[in-house]
């Protein structure tokens, strides 16, 4: 758990990046946010892709930010900043700003306004990308991006079907808003989980499992293996 957290110790909290650190400490200069490295500090990405990436502690990565008002403003920027258009690499496509959609390295990003209570925001951004990243191809299915291990295919999937496996180390999904009505999801021992949205409506307000309220954004994957019903109230 401890070294879960060591991912603050490469925030450089006069930038608002992550950032590339010595063994000194010294953090590498020159630095430009905005450039796609391969191998040097980054793996196939440039700051502002891989800064939002600490699934398994959001609130703490929020918190090195300043708080909800910088982390959101930070996203806004991530978003709506132009990519350069000197920075051509031959396996980044899909750009909405600094996002690059094809390939990995920022695929959390979408989601990360709901950890400043927003997720009306990270609703459009999905919807943005669903509606338009995947649309290549004889049969307007495919990505043009690197989908290694099916990642970018299982993306759309996730996302369509309104819920997201956001940290590998939490047994639970996001929930976001499905584009169907309904998806029921039908588990070897013929148990369902049900998931309606009973507005269909893009923006969501809250979430009933079961007929109760829930506290959170979060379901638990308990409901695969038990079966459940889980209600969406959108506006």
């Amino acid at each position: 758990m401890k070294r879960s957290k060591n991912y603050a110790n490469v925030f450089d909290t006069s930038t608002a990046f992550m950032r590339g650190r010595l063994e000194n400490g010294n953090w590498i200069t020159p630095f430009n946010p905005e450039f796609p490295y391969y191998e040097y500090m980054y793996r196939e990405a440039n700051a502002w892709q891989v800064s939002f990436f600490a699934p398994h502690d959001m609130k703490g990565l929020v918190d090195l930010y300043g708080g909800a008002e910088a982390f959101e403003k930070k996203l806004d920027q991530f978003f709506t900043k132009p990519w350069n258009p000197d920075y051509i690499a031959w396996n980044l496509s899909g750009f909405i700003g600094q996002y690059c959609h094809g390939n990995q390295p920022d695929h959390e990003a979408p989601f990360s306004y709901y950890f400043v209570d927003k997720p009306e925001k990270s609703q459009k951004r999905i919807d943005e990308i669903l509606e338009t990243m995947y649309g290549i191809g004889p049969e307007k299915l495919a990505m043009s991006g690197m989908d290694d291990a099916g990642e970018m295919s299982s993306w759309y999937v996730f996302g369509a079907l309104g819920l997201y496996p956001l940290s590998p180390a939490d047994p639970e999904y996001l929930v976001t808003v499905p584009i169907f009505k309904e998806v029921v999801w039908i588990m070897p021992s013929w148990k369902k989980l049900r998931i309606r949205n009973n507005s269909e409506r893009r923006n969501l307000k809250a979430i009933k499992i079961n007929g109760k309220l829930n506290n959170s954004y979060f379901i638990s994957h308990d409901l695969f293996k038990n079966g459940g019903e889980v209600e969406l109230d959108t506006h």
